[in-house]
């Protein structure tokens, strides 16, 4: 019976398949947790947190994070231009997940 059920699902169509989707990709995730620990974090901490990321690929991961609605981008009307980044209630909502993930990690890491 189960296995009927396995081989007519289709995966991308379910809750996990949809929650990796938001945080797949090399950064998102320490992004993530950059904003949950530091709560309000500009471009260029960001940087520097996770070292050897290029400009172009922290935008479009900050960009995608965005348009998912798991971050806040807040722009100041000022010269230099002032943006900082904070988690949103549904971000904040997806950090108990993976601090699940991390603890099974640390649990089970060789």
């Amino acid at each position: 019976m189960i296995r009927k059920y396995i081989e007519k699902a289709n995966f991308e169509e379910t809750g996990f398949s949809y929650t990796l989707s938001l945080i797949s990709g090399k950064h998102k995730m320490v992004i993530l947790y950059c904003l949950m620990e530091f709560e309000v974090v500009r471009f260029n901490e960001l940087r520097r947190y996770l070292k050897n990321v290029s400009d172009k690929t922290l935008s479009r991961n900050l960009k995608e994070l965005e348009t998912d609605r798991l971050i806040i981008r807040t722009e100041y009307p000022q010269i230099p231009p002032k943006v900082e980044y904070s988690l949103s209630d549904r971000g904040k909502s997806l950090m108990e997940v993976l601090d699940k993930l991390c603890i099974w990690g640390e649990n089970n890491r060789e």
